[in-house]
């Protein structure tokens, strides 16, 4: 298939704080294959030198990438949200690709993903499987699980309180634009977009193939578990008389559990009896052992 046949795929890469890792992200990017792609890089109000890596790297590999433009834009810090939202402005895609700036996309990874929503229009947001990286780019150890194209509707996605994050994610940017884009009050980008979509009436999708590495480092793990949770619950307030609300709260809430245990047990406690009977299972169940039987973490900051 030539560039020509290719539907043009815009890749919005927003950055904060990110020096130490954009450069690899912003090369694993601009050395797609796909025949067909846009950049738009948006800074979110930096306060290390992430701006002088971006430009650096832009300019280094721009004349040997595939990529048909490039946009750099930078801003007030405003939040993921905000940012993509103003990378969702310039882009001129048929499909969207968001990508994190402490990641590296595989090779090939626009190439596999366009052709599966050229061939399934159905699909409005697409993910995949992502492997973990240490800092320095080292696959992480991880148990190979035979998996099989899974598809959610909105019943589905929203008991799963399903994220496709925004790592892996791939959307049809006319669904985004029907859906309003983000809202940049609520901080979990990838959740809101991932069940917006859904709600809208497309498909979600998740292939078995590897579409991302994703970077563990001290950053990248959370710590802000309640306020996460918080925003999670404002992403399912909109659907709260769908009958499978309950479901997506008891998993927010497993979700929130898994540090909140060791962390604040009280607060644990607390989320813990919201949570029907009915509606425990074995993730859940192994956060109530540990809530029991562990001790309290002292080196976590709680979370606000």
């Amino acid at each position: 298939m030539t560039s020509v046949d290719q539907p043009l795929i815009s890749v919005v890469l927003p950055c904060y704080n990110y020096a130490a890792y954009v450069g690899d992200a912003l090369i694993s990017v601009l050395e797609q294959d796909y025949g067909n792609f846009e950049l738009i890089v948006i800074d979110d109000g930096s306060r290390d030198n992430s701006v002088e890596i971006i430009t650096k790297v832009l300019h280094a590999y721009r004349q040997s990438s595939k990529v048909k433009r490039v946009e750099f834009i930078r801003q007030e810090n405003q939040g993921v949200s905000a940012a993509l939202n103003a990378g969702l402005a310039l882009a001129r895609g048929v499909f969207v690709a968001t990508f994190d700036a402490d990641d590296v996309m595989p090779a090939g990874r626009l190439s596999l993903q366009a052709t599966y929503l050229q061939g399934h229009p159905e699909v409005g947001c697409l993910g995949g499987v992502a492997v973990r990286i240490d800092e320095q780019g080292t696959v992480l150890p991880k148990k190979d699980k035979k998996r099989l194209v899974r598809r959610y509707d909105f019943q589905e996605a929203l008991a799963a309180a399903l994220v496709i994050g925004g790592n892996i994610a791939i959307y049809r940017h006319d669904a985004m634009k029907a859906v309003g884009g983000y809202d940049p009050t609520i901080k979990v980008q990838d959740f809101q977009m991932t069940l917006k979509i859904a709600h809208a009436g497309f498909y979600v999708d998740v292939l078995p193939e590897v579409v991302t590495l994703y970077r563990k480092h001290p950053d990248s793990l959370s710590k802000q578990y309640k306020s996460e949770y918080s925003y999670g619950m404002r992403v399912i307030e909109a659907y709260r008389d769908h009958p499978a609300y309950p479901s997506a709260k008891a998993r927010l809430i497993t979700k929130a559990l898994r540090t909140a245990v060791t962390d604040d047990k009280t607060y644990a406690w607390d989320l813990l009896r919201q949570v029907p009977l009915r509606l425990w299972d074995r993730q859940l169940l192994k956060r109530v052992r540990h809530l029991i039987f562990k001790k309290r973490n002292t080196s976590i900051n709680e979370g606000g």
